[in-house]
């Protein structure tokens, strides 16, 4: 019941990435793998060793669905916002690089913002993905 409050309210829960596999295997690139994965009621979002995607359930029954990705290559900022009193909930937001060359004088950037309920561990999430934002730091900036 908890999972189900928080995924109404908008934000994710954890799944195994044996779920996350034997749910989503075939939108893999071959030898990807799943590092972890998060729900949101009929959404989901993973994490992989080359990229997030997203799995976007649309419709009332939820047949149609949009799948995308960001290269995790193209993420250069990290930040966190935790949970605070009353109804906070925490955030992450990515900054990554949108335009097909991550080099040059025309550069377009977006951002996505990730929440989660206040009980959930974000800092593993956080600590991943900064990890990944830092490298490409330095490669980009190097």
């Amino acid at each position: 019941m908890a999972n189900l409050f928080s995924g109404l309210l908008g934000n994710y829960s954890d799944v195994s990435v044996q779920e996350l596999g034997s749910q989503y295997g075939q939108y893999l690139m071959p030898n990807e793998q799943i590092q972890m994965g998060f729900k949101l009621v009929r959404d989901t979002f993973m994490i992989t060793d080359e990229r997030l995607i997203f799995i976007d359930h649309q419709g009332v029954t939820g047949r149609k669905t949009r799948v995308a990705s960001i290269p995790l290559s193209s993420i250069f900022e990290v930040t966190l916002e935790t949970g605070g009193t009353g109804f906070d909930d925490s955030e992450i937001t990515i900054t990554y690089i949108s335009s097909p060359y991550h080099k040059g004088s025309s550069i377009q950037q977006s951002t996505y913002k990730f929440e989660f309920g206040k009980k959930f561990n974000v800092q593993p999430v956080y600590v991943a993905l900064l990890t990944v934002a830092h490298h490409n730091h330095k490669r980009l900036n190097g």
